[in-house]
């Protein structure tokens, strides 16, 4: 993208005597303001009420009334003093095109959106409506001499700020991304008004929106992948006291190769500072350096401990703002010591961590809410969700097209979660001119203000053709605007229209169910952007009973740990061997109408297995790590495949009047019958690292799948039959099983004497868990007839 200096905002040189008062809050977020600062919202909030909630979460209920999420908003820019202005502030909706109103008649709990029950409108808003909040603050004495910064983490969409009637800086346009503007000049030394309009047309208007359409806010049926809208102001709102001069950004980037971090600190009011960047670890001062405010430095880290979703080690951060010798200015901010790259491992390209490669295994992340939707209710419930990933086993989240607040993100560094982070889409149509504009500065902001996050490690640029355009040039600039990440030209380039830029470090398919077949190319390593989709409904935790929506309904919990688990063995038995690198499964939690989620809405029930699932992603990214030796069959010989389950051990796999059974063969048998129960292993005619089996008494003819049941039929050229005929072993106890090529999670399977495509899981007679992994194991002898 465009990269652009950061803001420069020019004010008169002041001291540093009231820089370090103590009067605000410390970063744990426990509130100390004056009294009068709170008096006006405290008797708001014991005349406002919420609204219920169409769902409840387990912290619905603890939400405080005047103060909300009362953390500071801002972990890797930190300073002690600041005052929060989450709470009840009055609240008034006008037509789109109105001026302020007289009277704000309504209040609304910030920073929840006024479509959200916790906000305690809970009512649809559309492009006919423009929101207007307003409230009172008083400075705290203590701020006195230093310059005041009005602070937004997000405000959905385009925001207007007055500060005692005066307008406060520049009209904001962007829904994702964290604003601010200086109010000094615009402070009374009393008690100060300040007013917010804001408009947000969703997908009406052309700007990025996510899966957000206007909806009513009541459950409701249908609705798909999209959700409720989510306007107004949907972060927190926070004050807080700087220097004229003052620490505007960090930007730090891990440097492997000679173990320093490569720091920008940017400022705003500078004119002849220097900085000062300090890196510690448990209050041990292991690096320090000094270099020119705007441009990189590095600050040496010896030995450094490396970030890892196993070990995600935190270096703490302190950055100085220096006028000669005197320090004017210092925040507070972490770090993790990692890299991301793409290198090639055993031939195949693979994105690395730390030069290693590692399976990603992870889910779809929408991030909504049924009583905040897009914000949740509180820095726990925006924990539980990460730390639900943790709990399963997964080492990767893909937040979907959606961006979180920061605190999210640290939860992700602090708890070690890999992150690709989406940029919010357009709406499907194609963009305009001015809307391409918009979209691409909002992700270089979005890129700015997350860019240190050691959790994230690849930008996924545009998902499914969503507005699509110009792909290989946004993928090209995004790269050079953040070398330090891998870039997504497109997510699902096989799906729904959209058109592969043809760059980028990633080669991206959805496939439902899945997991399919996706393979890395010379250039590109090989991710499954989504899969899965399992639903399952809970009575009494649906967002509309009976009116859920999923990719493949499972008829029990049984059924749903038992597919999952197949799905997840699949990509580690027959896929990553073959070159895929990630997998993101759809989804962590159902959304709405969706129930794909391993847990539902409400977060009150997780549907799975919990220690069955974690496992399985364990052995999925242990089997990266020590990747076992592949299973090969004796290419270009005869042989026959005899039944492992105990009792049916004299039966093989024969082929009669075109369809294949299992049958008793001794020596006594026919030479008919021995001949039916030979086979020649080729290399697979879809993929020469799998398998294919000729008849031997049919030369040209195959085993192969068609609606799940196994016939010998002859090619007939297609790349469908050549697929259906190729199969993929993986061990088994005793044998080895049979994985269809381009159905992995489903093996050749005896049942009743007939042969099958089993899935684990599945819903039909054939699918049975009763004996699967027995049936679905062959031992390979000598041929019948050789």
């Amino acid at each position: 993208m465009r990269l652009r200096p950061p803001r420069r905002l020019v004010r008169p040189r002041q001291g540093l005597t009231a820089l370090l008062t103590a009067c605000a809050l410390v970063f744990t977020g426990l509130l100390a303001t004056g009294g009068a600062a709170q008096a006006a919202p405290a008797a708001k909030a014991a005349a406002w009420t919420p609204k219920p909630s169409p769902m409840t979460t387990p912290w619905t209920n603890q939400v405080p009334v005047d103060k909300p999420l009362p953390e500071y908003p801002r972990p890797q820019l930190t300073r002690s003093d600041w005052l929060n202005l989450n709470g009840i502030w009055d609240f008034a909706v006008t037509s789109a095109d109105a001026g302020q109103p007289a009277s704000f008649n309504e209040q609304i709990r910030v920073p929840f959106p006024a479509e959200a029950a916790l906000s305690g409108i809970h009512r649809k808003i559309t492009q006919n409506d423009k929101l207007w909040y307003k409230r009172t603050f008083t400075v705290p004495a203590g701020w006195s001499g230093r310059r005041v910064q009005l602070n937004f983490g997000a405000s959905d969409w385009r925001t207007t700020v007055w500060v005692n009637g005066q307008q406060a800086g520049a009209v904001h346009s962007g829904g994702y991304d964290a604003f601010s503007h200086d109010i000094t000049p615009l402070l009374n030394g009393g008690t100060n008004t300040v007013v917010v309009s804001v408009w947000d047309p969703s997908e009406t208007g052309s700007q990025a929106v996510g899966k957000q359409r206007i909806r009513d806010v009541a459950p409701h049926s249908g609705g798909g992948i999209f959700y409720t809208a989510s306007s107004g102001i949907w972060q927190t709102v926070w004050l807080e006291p700087t220097a004229p001069a003052h620490i505007a950004r960090l930007d730090m980037v891990p440097n492997l190769t000679d173990n320093t971090l490569r720091v920008t600190v940017r400022g705003a009011g500078t004119s002849g500072q220097t900085a000062r960047v300090t890196v510690s670890s448990g209050g041990t001062v292991v690096g320090s350096a000094t270099g020119p405010v705007g441009s990189a430095f590095s600050v040496p880290v010896p030995s450094p401990r490396l970030w890892t979703p196993e070990d995600p080690y935190l270096y703490d951060v302190r950055a100085e703002l220096l006028t000669g010798t005197a320090v004017t200015d210092a925040v507070g901010s972490y770090t993790g010591m990692r890299s991301v790259s793409v290198g090639r491992v055993d031939g195949v390209l693979r994105p690395l961590l730390n030069g290693r490669f590692v399976f990603q295994t992870g889910t779809l992340d929408q991030g909504y809410w049924p009583d905040g939707i897009s914000t949740a209710p509180s820095d726990e419930a925006l924990r539980f969700d990460l730390q639900k990933h943790k709990d399963l086993g997964f080492n990767m989240v893909r937040k979907h097209i959606k961006v979180e607040p920061q605190r999210w993100f640290y939860w992700a560094d602090r708890l070690g979660l890999l992150v690709w982070q989406d940029m919010p889409s357009m709406d499907l149509r194609t963009p305009d001119a001015a809307a391409r504009t918009q979209w691409e500065a909002e992700y270089d902001r979005v890129i700015d203000q997350h860019r240190s996050s050691p959790s994230v490690v690849m930008w996924v640029n545009q998902n499914e053709g969503w507005g699509q355009y110009d792909q290989a040039r946004i993928a090209d600039e995004v790269k050079a605007y953040d070398p330090s990440r891998l870039v997504n030209n497109m997510s699902g380039i096989n799906c729904c229209g959209s058109v592969d830029g043809g760059n980028g470090d990633v080669l991206d398919h959805h496939v439902y169910v899945g997991p399919g077949v996706t393979r890395p190319s010379g250039t590109r390593a090989a991710v499954l952007g989504e899969f899965g989709g399992l639903g399952f409904r809970v009575p009494g935790h649906e967002w509309f009973p009976g009116g859920g929506f999923s990719y493949e309904n499972q008829a029990t919990q049984t059924h749903l740990n038992n597919r999952f688990v197949g799905l997840i063995d699949a990509i580690r038995q027959t896929q990553m061997p073959a070159g895929l690198s990630a997998s993101v499964y759809t989804e962590i939690t159902d959304v709405e109408n969706e129930v794909n989620g391993l847990l539902t809405y409400d977060r009150q029930v997780v549907k799975v297995d919990e220690p069955r699932v974690r496992a399985a992603n364990q052995a999925l990214v242990q089997a990266s790590r020590s990747p076992a030796a592949p299973v090969t069959l004796p290419a270009g010989q005869y042989r026959s495949l005899r039944v492992t389950t105990s009792g049916l051990t004299n039966r093989y796999l024969r082929h009669r009047d075109g369809a294949a059974f299992t049958d008793v063969v001794d020596s006594a048998s026919s030479a008919l019958l021995k001949s039916d129960a030979t086979w020649r292993i080729v290399a697979g005619l879809a993929d020469s690292s799998c398998y294919s089996f000729e008849s031997r008494n049919y030369p040209g003819q195959y085993l192969r799948h068609r609606d799940f049941r196994i016939y010998k039929e002859a090619g007939d050229g297609s790349a469908l039959h050549r697929a259906d005929a190729t199969f993929c072993p993986v061990a088994g106890s005793g044998g080895v099983r049979l994985a269809s090529y381009n159905f992995p999670d489903q093996y050749l399977r005896h049942y009743n004497a007939e042969l099958w495509l089993a899935t684990p899981g599945g819903a039909h007679a054939w699918d049975s868990p009763a004996l699967f992994n027995e049936d679905t194991t062959w031992a390979v002898e000598s041929a019948w007839a050789p």
